[in-house]
C-alpha cells in the first residue's frame, strides 16, 4: 500500500508560478505511475497530469498544456508539479495519485489510480 501526501498549495495572482511536491511513503516507487488532478469547488473531479513509472512519458490535460510541468524523483519517492502562468480558473484542490504502472505510459483516468493524497489547495487571485 502507497501513502501519499502533497504540499506546496498557496494563494498567487495570476501570471505567476507555483510548485507542487507530493511524497510517497512505499518501497518500489517506480512499480507505480503517478498523476495529479484537482477538484474546483462545484465541479467535479478531473485529471491534471500523469507520468510513467519511469518518467519518460508524460500525459497533460489541455488546459494546462504548456503551462504545467509533471516530473518524478524515483529515488527520493517524489513527485512534482511546477504550474506557471497560473490563471483564476486553475483555482483547486490538488490532488496526489499513485497507481499501478502496468505499462509504459500512463492513463489519466481516476479509476487508474488507487492510492489518493488529502489534498493541497490552489487559490489564484486576479
Amino acid at each position: 500500500q502507497v501513502q501519499v501526501a502533497e504540499f506546496g498549495g498557496g494563494l498567487v495572482q495570476t501570471g505567476e508560478s507555483l510548485n507542487l511536491s507530493c511524497i510517497a511513503s512505499a518501497s518500489g516507487f517506480d512499480d507505480y505511475v503517478m498523476g495529479w488532478f484537482r477538484q474546483a469547488p462545484g465541479k467535479e473531479r478531473e485529471g491534471v497530469a500523469c507520468i510513467s513509472w519511469s518518467g519518460s512519458y508524460t500525459y497533460y490535460t489541455g488546459g494546462v498544456k504548456g503551462r504545467f510541468t509533471i516530473s518524478r524523483d524515483n529515488a527520493e519517492n517524489m513527485l512534482y508539479l511546477q504550474m506557471k502562468s497560473l490563471k483564476t480558473e486553475d483555482t483547486a484542490m490538488y490532488y496526489c495519485a499513485a497507481g499501478q504502472s502496468n505499462g509504459a505510459e500512463c492513463e489519466l483516468e481516476s479509476r487508474r489510480f488507487e492510492y489518493w493524497g488529502q489534498g493541497t489547495e490552489v487559490t489564484v487571485s486576479s
